[in-house]
C-alpha cells in the first residue's frame, strides 16, 4: 500500500515560501524522482496556481534538462485541487476535489498502491490533524527568511516523529524524512 507523503520546501526558520529556496538542478531531480514514484499529488488552490508555472515549459522548454524533465513529470502526475473558490481547472491532469480530504485519500488508496503526495501547507496540516500522514519529507533550505507562512501553525496537539532518513544536497539543503510514532496526538494545554 502506498504512503501518504507530506512534502514541502521550507526555510531554516520554518517558513514555506516558494521564493525562499534553492531551486537548482539537484533539487529538481530529487522532486522529479519523488513525483515519478507517486500516483497523485494533492494541492490547495494557492499552491496549485503556483504550479501552473510548469505547463508553458512543456511547450517552450528551457534547455535545462533537470527543469524540463521536472516540467514533464509535473504535467503528467494526476493532481487533485482542494478549493472553495475554484470551479474548474485548465490543467488536463488536474481535477477539483469532490470529497473531503479524508474521502479523497481513502478513495485513492483503494484505486492504487502508489504514494499520494500532499504538497500544500494547509493540506499538510489538515492531513496531520486527520492522522493521514505516513511520512513527512521536509526539505529545509539554508535560508533564514524572517517572515512568511509557517508550516505548522495553530496546532493544538503534538505529533511525535521518528527521523528515518536524511538526504543532503550540494546547496546545503537537506531533506528530513520523518514518520509519526505511536505517541501521536497528546493534548497540549
Amino acid at each position: 500500500m502506498g504512503k501518504i507523503i507530506a512534502g514541502i520546501n521550507m526555510t531554516l526558520d520554518g517558513f514555506c515560501d516558494h521564493t525562499s529556496r534553492i531551486a537548482d538542478d539537484e533539487l529538481h531531480q530529487h522532486y522529479s524522482e519523488l513525483l515519478s514514484s507517486a500516483g497523485t499529488i494533492l494541492y490547495g488552490r494557492i499552491t496549485y496556481q503556483l504550479m501552473e508555472y510548469w505547463p508553458p515549459i512543456i511547450k517552450n522548454p528551457t534547455g535545462n534538462r533537470a527543469i524540463d524533465d521536472f516540467a514533464v513529470i509535473m504535467d503528467s502526475i494526476p493532481k487533485i485541487v482542494f478549493s472553495q473558490t475554484l470551479r474548474k481547472v485548465d490543467w488536463e491532469s488536474a481535477r477539483i476535489a469532490t470529497r473531503s480530504l479524508e474521502g479523497e485519500v481513502l478513495a485513492l488508496k483503494q484505486q492504487s498502491d502508489k504514494d499520494i503526495l500532499v504538497g500544500s501547507p494547509s493540506l499538510i496540516v489538515a492531513a496531520r490533524e486527520l492522522n493521514l500522514v505516513d511520512q513527512y519529507q521536509l526539505c529545509v533550505h539554508p535560508i533564514i527568511a524572517g517572515k512568511g507562512l509557517p508550516l505548522f501553525k495553530d496546532i493544538g496537539d503534538m505529533t511525535f516523529l521518528k527521523l528515518v532518513k536524511t538526504k543532503t544536497f550540494g546547496s546545503g539543503a537537506i531533506v528530513l524524512y520523518y514518520e509519526p510514532t505511536k505517541n501521536t496526538a497528546r493534548s497540549v494545554q
